[in-house]
């Protein structure tokens, strides 16, 4: 009788295990699938992403450095004529406009920190844009970045 169950218990058994990871697939999946990223003529960077008018406001102040494969991704509502500055900014940045068609339209690169509170000048965009990169100064000329370039989201970036 014993030989009789032996083949349903080694099922059980091949059947727990393929459920067990499943579950640990599902967990781990997510995490991943969650981490946006944007790539640019090839290059992969990790992106933060500021979506409100609270985090497109703050932005990369504050901070003393970014990673070089990491930049922030500021995500408009709609395409319009844009400026932004570095007010608080404390690390010199590439300031990278993109269209609806997430076209690169304009570009200001190794824009300098900024101190001066609200006397800091406003770097705008030669074009309409909708999406902006801020990449590290510098970023920009080391990949040979021209107008025209596709900016690819990940999945994990919802662009509206």
């Amino acid at each position: 009788m014993v030989a009789a169950y032996l083949p349903t218990g080694v099922f059980v058994m091949r059947l727990a295990r393929l459920l067990l990871l499943a579950l640990l697939a599902s967990l781990l999946l997510p995490a991943c699938a969650s981490d946006p990223w944007v790539e640019l003529d090839g290059h992969r960077y990790k992106v933060e992403i500021a979506d409100t008018d609270e985090a497109r406001a703050r932005g990369l102040m504050f901070r003393d450095s970014m990673d070089a494969d990491r930049g922030m991704l500021f995500i408009h509502d709609q395409e319009a004529p844009l400026a932004y500055w570095m007010k608080n900014t404390r690390i010199a940045l590439d300031i990278l406009y993109f269209d609806d068609a997430r076209r690169l339209v304009s570009q200001q690169r190794d824009v300098p920190p900024c101190s001066g509170g609200n006397r800091c000048p406003s770097y705008p965009s030669s074009a309409p844009a909708r999406y902006v990169l801020e990449l590290n100064a510098g970023e920009a000329q080391r990949i040979g970045l021209e107008d025209g370039a596709e900016l690819v989201f990940s999945p994990a970036i919802a662009a509206p």
